[in-house]
C-alpha cells in the first residue's frame, strides 16, 4: 500500500534525525562548524519569560457535560440555607412524581462545550470535537463544510463574549472590535471572519490587523523580524517602521503540538513510556497531558537532560490512573523546531487549498481596466474606474493564490525571510532584532538555540556576524493582543476601521478606495489611506 510505504520512509527519516540531534546535544555546541565558527558568537541569556512552568502532576478531570440541575420549586420556597438531603425529602412528598423521570429531566446534556473544557470530555460521551481552525485555515473539508465552521467560529465568539465578557448581543452595537489574526490566513478566510465579527456578532465596526504587527508594537518597537511559534503553525514576517512586509513571510507546518507529539514519540523510542493506551487521535485529554509534560519538563541543552514524572492513563469510564515513570532525552523534542523531518506528522489531511482561490481580490491591477457598460447608464455611474489610486502604487502587486508552506528548518527559515529583504543596512538590523512570541517561545534554552541556528545558517558570502534575539517584554503569549490594543486606539488607524453598515450593504465597491475589503495588505490599511 501506498500509504504504509510513505509511514515507513517518514518513519526512517525520523529514525535518522533523531539519532543526529541525540549526538549534537551530547557535545558542547550545536554544531562542530557553529564552534569553528570565526563570527563572533553571541552568549546566551535568561529570558525573564523563558522559565519553566510550575510542574504540577495533578490529573486533568472529565469534564462534567450536564447542565447545572435547576432547584426544584419546593426549595425555592425553603429557606437558603436547606441542604441537599431536605431537597429530597421535599420532592419525595409528591406521591404521584416519578423520581427516575424527575432525575432524567434534569440531566440535561449542554448543547455545546467550548475552550479547554472540549478537550476534557470522555469519549463515551455523545459529543464530536469540531475544530473550526486548523493549521493556520479555516479546517474545511469534505465532512466539515464551510457553513458548519463558519457557526462554530460565531458559536464560539459568541460564547466567549456572552459568558466571560458579559457583552450580551443587544449592547454590542456599542463595541467596535479589534480583529487580530495570523500570517497564514488567506483573504477569503479573513473575509468570512469579519463577516462573522460585523454582521452575526453585529458589532459596530472593527479593524484588522496581523498578528506578528501587533506583535511588535506589543513590545515597544518598530522594526523587528517576528517568529510566531504557536500551537500547529510557526511563521515569520519582517515589520519595517510599522508595516509588515509581505514577501518576507514565512509559514511552517508546525508547532507546540508537534513537539509533544514528539515526546511521546521519544519516550516510546526509548521504551520508557508506561504500557497505558496514550492516544492522542480519540482522546485530547492525553495531548493536553502531553502539553503540559513538554511544558514542565522539556527543553534545549546540551547534555542529557531527563526527569522523573507523573503520567496519567484516562481510560473510559475510569479515574485517571497514575504512573510515576523516568522520562529521558528531554532536550531532543523541541529540536524538531530546527530538524523538522523528527516531528511526528499531522493524521489529519490538508484543506482543500482550492477553496481559497479568491477572485475578488481587489489589489489586482483592475483599475486601469476598461469595464464594459450598459448604454442606459452615464459614465457618472463608475467614478473614478479608469482611474489609479495614489496610495496603493508603492506597494506590489500579487496575484491572489494560497500561501505557501515552507518545509524548511526555523533557523533556514528566519535568515531567508530576512535576507528576501535585499537591503544590507535592514538585514543587519533585523538579524539583531529577532522577536519570539507564542507558547513555544517559552521554552527553557530556545533563545540561544535560536542565535546560534540562525548564524550559522547565514551564507559565507553575506556581511552579517551578529545575531540577537530580544527579550520579550510581557509574556509571549499574549504580547499579540496587547499590541492589537495599541494599534487600535492609534490616530492613523481611524481611518482603517470597518464599519458594519459598510460592509454589509455597500460590500465591493468599484472605485470607492475602500480595498479592505480584499485587499492582501490588510495590516498597511492605515498607512495607505493616510497618505491618499
Amino acid at each position: 500500500m501506498l500509504n504504509s510505504q510513505v509511514t515507513t520512509s517518514q518513519h526512517v527519516e525520523r529514525e535518522r534525525a533523531y539519532d543526529v540531534i541525540a549526538s549534537l546535544m551530547k557535545i558542547p555546541f550545536l554544531d562542530e562548524e557553529v564552534a569553528n565558527n570565526s563570527f563572533p558568537r553571541k552568549m546566551g541569556r535568561v529570558d525573564a519569560f523563558n522559565q519553566q512552568n510550575s510542574r504540577k502532576d495533578v490529573a486533568f478531570s472529565w469534564t462534567n457535560v450536564y447542565e447545572k440541575e435547576p432547584m426544584p420549586s419546593t426549595a425555592l420556597e425553603s429557606s437558603s440555607s436547606m441542604n441537599h438531603g431536605i431537597i429530597k425529602e421535599s420532592v419525595g412528598q409528591h406521591g404521584n412524581t416519578d423520581i427516575k423521570e424527575l432525575n432524567s429531566s434534569e440531566r440535561k446534556f449542554r448543547e455545546f462545550i467550548c475552550g479547554e473544557e472540549a478537550l476534557r470530555v470522555s469519549p463515551t460521551e455523545p459529543y464530536c470535537i469540531h475544530r473550526p481552525i486548523r493549521r493556520g485555515h479555516l479546517n474545511i473539508s469534505q465532512h466539515y463544510p464551510m457553513q458548519q465552521v463558519l457557526e462554530d467560529l460565531y458559536a464560539i465568539w459568541d460564547w466567549i463574549l456572552t459568558e466571560k465578557l458579559h457583552i450580551p448581543r443587544s449592547e454590542r452595537n456599542l463595541y467596535s472590535a479589534i480583529l487580530v489574526l495570523p500570517e497564514s490566513f488567506d483573504n477569503r478566510e479573513i473575509k468570512e471572519m469579519l463577516s462573522i465579527v460585523l454582521r452575526d456578532l453585529r458589532f459596530a465596526s472593527a479593524v484588522v490587523h496581523q498578528e506578528g504587527l501587533a506583535a511588535v508594537f506589543g513590545n515597544g518597537l518598530s522594526t523587528a523580524c517576528v517568529v510566531n511559534m504557536g500551537a500547529q503553525v510557526t511563521s515569520v514576517i519582517c515589520v519595517e517602521d510599522g508595516v509588515a512586509l509581505p514577501n518576507t513571510e514565512k509559514t511552517l507546518p508546525f508547532g507546540g503540538e508537534d513537539i509533544s507529539r514528539c515526546l511521546l514519540w521519544t519516550q516510546r523510542h526509548h521504551q520508557t513510556w508506561p504500557q497505558i493506551r496514550t492516544d492522542i487521535l480519540t482522546k485530547a485529554m492525553d495531548l493536553l497531558m502531553l502539553n503540559r509534560i513538554k511544558e514542565s519538563y522539556s527543553e534545549i541543552k546540551e547534555g542529557e537532560i531527563d526527569a522523573v514524572a507523573v503520567v496519567h492513563s484516562y481510560e473510559d469510564g475510569m479515574p485517571p490512573g497514575s504512573h510515576k515513570t523516568r522520562l529521558i532525552a528531554l532536550n531532543v523534542p523541541p529540536m524538531g523546531l530546527f530538524y523538522p523531518k523528527l516531528l511526528v506528522p499531522d493524521v489529519y489531511p490538508p484543506p482543500p487549498r482550492s477553496w481559497f482561490n479568491d477572485y475578488e481580490d481587489m489589489l489586482e491591477d483592475t483599475w486601469h481596466t476598461d469595464f464594459p457598460r450598459r448604454s442606459d447608464i452615464s459614465d457618472n455611474f463608475y467614478p473614478g474606474i479608469n482611474v489609479g489610486l495614489p496610495m496603493w502604487e508603492s506597494y506590489p502587486v500579487l496575484t491572489t493564490k494560497p500561501k505557501k508552506e515552507e518545509k524548511i528548518g526555523l533557523a533556514e527559515a528566519v535568515t531567508s525571510s530576512i535576507l528576501s529583504t535585499g537591503r544590507i543596512d535592514l538585514q543587519r538590523k533585523l538579524f539583531c532584532s529577532i522577536q519570539l512570541i507564542g507558547g513555544v517561545a517559552l521554552t527553557g534554552g530556545l533563545i540561544p538555540a535560536v542565535e546560534e541556528r540562525v548564524l550559522h545558517a547565514i551564507p559565507s558570502n553575506e556581511a552579517i556576524d551578529m545575531v540577537e534575539v530580544l527579550q520579550s517584554r510581557t509574556n509571549p503569549t499574549y504580547v499579540s493582543w496587547k499590541g492589537g490594543a495599541v494599534l487600535g486606539i492609534l490616530d492613523f488607524g481611524r481611518d482603517a476601521w470597518i464599519h458594519r453598515e459598510d460592509w454589509i450593504r455597500n460590500g465591493i465597491h468599484i472605485g470607492s478606495g475602500r480595498k479592505y475589503k480584499d485587499s492582501y495588505f490588510l495590516q498597511a490599511q492605515a498607512m495607505c489611506y493616510i497618505n491618499s
